[in-house]
């Protein structure tokens, strides 16, 4: 039984993208057999036509992205999953070396004004994450009246020894003598310190003084958006967060510790781990309170 040349071919090329049947039939067409190109029927070339004028130099894609999603839909997915995770257990999705990569990625290409990168970033891990929080206990217990720091150490010296901890609230609120916030907040995890480079700030002040007092609110920005950058990315790795501010009491201990340039502001520190609870429940105001777009 005879095949046609046109129908063999035909059926291999189903296998693959419309895109690379146009650029193996037309753009390739050269290295193709005259006999096999001649047997192709016009009203197939000229429906493949079409597709190599748009897709002039197509490629396969293999983006874990879901084929229904768009570029946007996929990064605002990552946008509306990035919660307030504060159940962690002291594990990690990812190894080290992965942690280390996203905290790069994000250092190098989260912008900042004028390109000043004056965020600057400390990872600790394992046994440095720990010596952090017992900084903050010995600090603590220096402000925290005397009488309630008894029931916060002791809590705090279980849950030193644990993976993590289960609060009674996956949104407690904060208040100067709440010995319940602070024991929940000490357990947690490794940790991202953020830090904003004083004297590169100051540099460009120098530099551009008419912008002079709008960089440290600048740089305050960029901090923000490597915070937020670094916190969705782990969290697209199954890692949960929380972002807390214990500075500035414990500065001075972080850069005794850790040899930090003194040059370096601590701005907040962002404690991640497995999740063992979701996030709580999140309320919305009304979006039209909050948004107004003109000359749609």
């Amino acid at each position: 039984m005879h095949i046609p040349s046109w129908l063999f071919l035909t059926t291999i090329l189903l296998a693959l993208t419309w895109q690379d049947m146009a650029s193996l039939l037309l753009r390739k067409a050269p290295a193709l057999s005259s006999t096999i190109k001649a047997s192709i029927p016009a009203s197939i070339r000229r429906n493949l036509q079409p597709l190599l004028n748009q897709h002039p130099n197509p490629q396969r894609s293999f983006s874990a992205t879901p084929a229904t999603m768009s570029g946007s839909a996929a990064f605002l997915e990552a946008v509306k999953n990035r919660r307030t995770v504060y159940q962690l257990k002291k594990e990690s999705t990812i190894s080290d070396s992965k942690i280390e990569e996203i905290v790069t990625e994000a250092l190098l290409h989260v912008p900042s004004s004028f390109n000043s990168q004056s965020t600057r970033l400390v990872v600790l891990l394992k046994e440095e994450h720990d010596k952090l929080w017992q900084i903050a206990k010995d600090v603590l217990k220096a402000v925290v009246p005397a009488e309630s720091y008894a029931s916060t150490e002791q809590r705090l010296s279980g849950f030193q020894g644990a993976y993590g901890t289960v609060s009674p609230s996956p949104t407690p609120s904060y208040s100067p003598n709440s010995t319940t916030f602070i024991a929940q907040e000490l357990t947690l995890i490794p940790q991202v310190l953020f830090f904003i480079n004083r004297p590169t700030v100051s540099g460009f002040q120098e530099k551009l003084p008419i912008y002079a007092d709008k960089f440290p609110t600048w740089a305050t920005q960029s901090d923000g958006m490597h915070q937020y950058a670094i916190w969705a990315a782990l969290e697209k790795e199954g890692l949960g967060a929380n972002l807390q501010h214990y500075n500035p009491l414990i500065d001075q201990k972080v850069t005794d510790t850790w040899g930090i340039s003194k040059d370096w502001e601590l701005s907040a520190q962002l404690v991640f781990g497995t999740p063992i609870a979701p996030a709580g429940e999140k309320a919305f105001m009304d979006v039209k309170e909050r948004l107004k777009v003109f000359g749609a």
